[in-house]
């Protein structure tokens, strides 16, 4: 439940975002009870609350803690397990491991955008960093789910449903990345994660048409 003490929590996201799916991780694991505002998925539809909320970049996901916007989703992130030190740490309490933590999370949105090609290359790298980060452990943050497996977790349901799209082409691959596979199966089944993690199909059909509506946008200029 959440504390009555920090007021009321809403989140301007959309189901589609990685992005958006970071903070709901982070609330989730923080038990906080929180309303998610939906932004409409259309490519120029944004709702006035998200301008106001976040006038310089305009974009999801915006906490809104008693009536104020957070924005950028690791910075969201580390707000709530800052708000609520209560629940687990999703941030290594060792100054060390939190640089480390932070580079991983900034190296997964710099490589966010890159070609299917480049992206196997991200996976193999995120491999290595596992078994670096984790120690042995099931997650990147140890025994629980952390700040990399929250910034790269949120990217799973579009490495799953990119597979699909290209033809079978294995990003999480057995031989290559076999941490990165069992690493997958369980950060999907979390409890914090289970009911925020996109189905592929869903993601696979939105995907459809978001490039339909791209091509008939390029179509009227």
């Amino acid at each position: 439940m959440a504390d009555s003490n920090h007021g009321d929590v809403e989140l301007i996201g959309t189901w589609p975002s990685p992005f958006s799916m970071r903070p709901r991780i982070a609330l989730n694991i923080k038990s906080v009870e929180y309303e998610f505002l939906q932004e409409q998925e259309q490519l120029c539809s944004k709702s006035e609350l998200l301008l106001q909320s976040n006038p310089v970049h305009k974009k999801v996901p915006v906490l809104v803690h008693n009536g104020k916007p957070i924005c950028e989703s690791n910075i969201i992130v580390e707000y709530i397990d800052e708000v609520w030190p209560s629940g687990p740490s999703i941030l290594p309490a060792d100054a060390h491991n939190r640089a480390v933590a932070r580079f991983w999370a900034a190296y997964v949105d710099e490589k966010k955008n890159r070609a299917a090609d480049q992206l196997k290359e991200v996976v193999v790298r995120m491999e290595g960093a596992h078994v670096e980060v984790s120690r042995g452990k099931d997650f990147f943050g140890g025994d629980r789910i952390g700040f990399v497996d929250i910034a790269f977790g949120s990217m799973l349901g579009w490495l799953r449903a990119v597979q699909v799209i290209l033809g079978g082409v294995k990003l999480l691959d057995e031989e290559k990345t076999p941490g990165l596979v069992k690493w997958a199966e369980k950060f999907s089944a979390d409890p914090a994660v289970k009911d925020v993690l996109p189905e592929t199909g869903k993601l696979i059909e939105f995907s459809k048409l978001l490039i339909a509506a791209i091509r008939a946008a390029a179509a009227e200029d």
